[in-house]
């Protein structure tokens, strides 16, 4: 008799992994101090993920791993209220992961963009820039919009997740991965 077993990654528990992971580094944001904000004006962290996609899942699987060292180029454009006028602050910066494979944007308080604002009228896009790993450089999941706004326990800071951009190896490994 034949046993067959998947060394396929069970990828509802990797997805779960990765909900995990990007919880322990949004406890981690909550636990930093901000300054007060001069004017009740917001006080916000844009940030993200980048790791290399090994098995070519379009998710993080147990292969996976953080890219330190890439990247990433974010873009935003946030409406202030102002009274009698509608006013717009747009950039667009470049940034790099940090060790855990996370960047990072912090955004100086504006005039006119409060939180409770903010968290409805901002649109960010994230988009891979290069890699830092010679092993693993082809863009995959290459851009995002899609952004989660995280409620702080502090007033007037918010946070914005974007989705965890990736990229792959030039060839799957299928020893590693399977078929």
């Amino acid at each position: 008799m034949c046993k067959s077993v998947s060394h396929l990654p069970n990828l509802a528990a990797m997805n779960l992994l990765l909900l995990f992971l990007l919880s322990s580094l949004f406890i981690m944001a909550f636990s930093l101090k901000p300054e007060p904000a001069k004017n009740n004006n917001a006080q916000i962290t844009v940030m993200g993920l980048v790791y290399c996609d090994i098995c070519y899942n379009n998710s993080f699987s147990r292969h996976s791993y953080f890219l330190p060292g890439a990247e990433v180029q974010i873009s935003c454009n946030f409406k202030a209220f102002v009274p009698k006028t509608r006013e717009q602050v747009s950039f667009s910066v470049n940034r790099t992961t940090g060790k855990n494979g996370v960047y990072r944007l912090e955004i100086p308080a504006a005039d006119g963009i409060k939180c409770a604002e903010a968290a409805i009228a901002p649109s960010c896009q994230a988009s891979l820039v290069g890699s830092s790993s010679t092993s693993c450089n082809i863009p995959s999941y290459k851009s995002t919009t899609e952004q989660i706004a995280i409620k702080s326990r502090h007033p007037n800071v918010c946070i914005f997740s974007l989705t965890a951009l990736n990229f792959r190896p030039s060839k799957r490994d299928v020893a590693l991965c399977g078929e």
